[in-house]
C-alpha cells in the first residue's frame, strides 16, 4: 500500500468506528468511505476491518497496517511541528488549549488584547476540558491546572488556584435553612466530604451538573449553594461567599508547550504573555480578593 490516503482511511475508521464518523474526519461522504474500504480490501486480498454490532473493528490481518499508519502519522506530525518551530517571525497560526472557565471568565480580555497587539499572529482558542495532545500538534500552548502532566513538556509551573463556597445573596436570604440545596458536580458520591466544612453540611443535593460553567451559571441565578473557583465566585457581583468559609488551594496552574516549539518566537511570546497575565491575577485566582 503506497497511497497515504489509504493510511488516513485506516486511522479514521479505526478511531471513529463507523463509516459516517470516518467520513466526517476525512471531510468526505459516507458512500466514498464505503467504496474506498472495499477497494482497500480488494488490494490486500483480505479484510482490514470487519463489521460488528458496535461498528467497524480492525482485524488481526489489518493490525500491521494500522501500526504502520500510526508510525507514518507521527512522522508527518513531527515534521510539521519542526517546520512550525523553524518560523522565526512573530506571525502565523497559534493554537492555545485552555479550559472554558479560564477562557471565558479569567483571560478573555487578555487574549483579545494579545490579538490586537500582535495582529500577524492568528490565535485560535481551543476551550475544552480535555487535555490537548501536544505530541500530535493539537495545540501549541496549553494552560491547565493539574496534579500530573506529561514529563517531557516544558514551560512554567505557577501557583495553585483556590475554591470556596458561594451563593446568590437573595437565594441565601429568602430560602429557609431546611430548604437550601447544593448544586453539585456529577461525582456526587464525594459531595458529603466536600461540604462537611461548609456552614450547611446537612443540606442535600438539589441538582448535579457535569460542567463547571453551567454549575457557575446556576449558582449565579440563585438555584442553590455551590463550590467554585475563587476567580469565578469572587469576580461575580451576583455571588457572595458563604459565612465563615475560607478558600482552599487546589492544584497548580501550568503554561506548557512541546519541546520542539519552546524556542519558536511566537510560542515564547504567548507563553510569556499568559504567564504575566496569570501572575497579575494571582490574588483573584487564589481567593485573596473578596467582597
Amino acid at each position: 500500500m503506497e497511497d497515504w490516503n489509504d493510511y488516513l482511511l485506516i486511522l479514521a475508521l479505526h478511531r471513529a468506528g463507523t463509516l459516517r464518523g470516518a467520513a466526517m474526519t476525512l471531510a468526505t461522504t459516507h458512500t466514498t468511505v464505503s467504496r474506498r474500504l472495499e477497494q482497500l480490501h480488494r488490494r490486500h486480498q483480505g479484510n482490514v476491518f470487519e463489521k460488528s454490532v458496535g461498528g467497524y473493528q480492525i482485524t488481526a490481518f489489518g493490525e500491521p497496517l494500522l501500526a504502520l499508519a500510526r508510525r507514518m502519522e507521527q512522522v508527518v506530525v513531527n515534521a510539521e511541528r519542526k517546520v512550525s518551530a523553524a518560523d522565526d517571525a512573530l506571525a502565523g497560526k497559534l493554537t492555545l488549549s485552555i479550559g472554558e472557565p479560564m477562557a471565558q471568565y479569567l483571560l478573555l480580555d487578555e487574549l483579545f488584547a494579545f490579538t490586537q497587539r500582535y495582529p500577524r499572529i492568528q490565535l485560535h482558542i481551543n476551550s475544552s476540558t480535555r487535555f490537548a495532545d501536544l505530541d500530535k500538534s493539537e495545540a501549541d500552548v496549553v494552560i491547565r491546572a493539574a496534579r500530573k502532566l506529561p514529563e517531557h513538556l516544558v514551560g512554567h509551573r505557577l501557583f495553585p488556584y483556590s475554591i470556596c463556597y458561594y451563593a446568590n445573596p437573595e437565594y441565601l436570604a429568602s430560602t429557609p435553612r431546611n430548604e437550601l440545596r447544593w448544586i453539585a458536580p456529577s461525582q456526587a458520591e464525594q459531595w458529603s466530604d466536600l461540604v462537611d466544612g461548609s456552614p450547611y453540611p446537612e443540606a442535600p443535593i438539589g441538582i448535579t451538573i457535569d460542567d463547571i460553567v453551567t454549575r457557575f451559571i446556576a449558582l449565579k441565578r440563585g438555584q442553590g449553594l455551590g463550590r467554585t473557583a475563587c476567580f469565578l465566585g469572587d469576580g461575580c457581583a451576583e455571588l457572595i461567599r458563604l459565612p465563615n468559609t475560607i478558600p482552599t488551594p487546589q492544584v497548580d496552574i501550568w503554561v506548557l508547550t512541546h519541546p520542539d516549539l519552546k524556542d519558536t518566537p511566537r510560542v515564547k511570546l504567548l507563553m510569556q504573555y499568559l504567564t504575566h497575565a496569570l501572575r497579575e491575577k494571582r490574588a483573584l485566582i487564589q481567593g485573596e480578593i473578596s467582597r
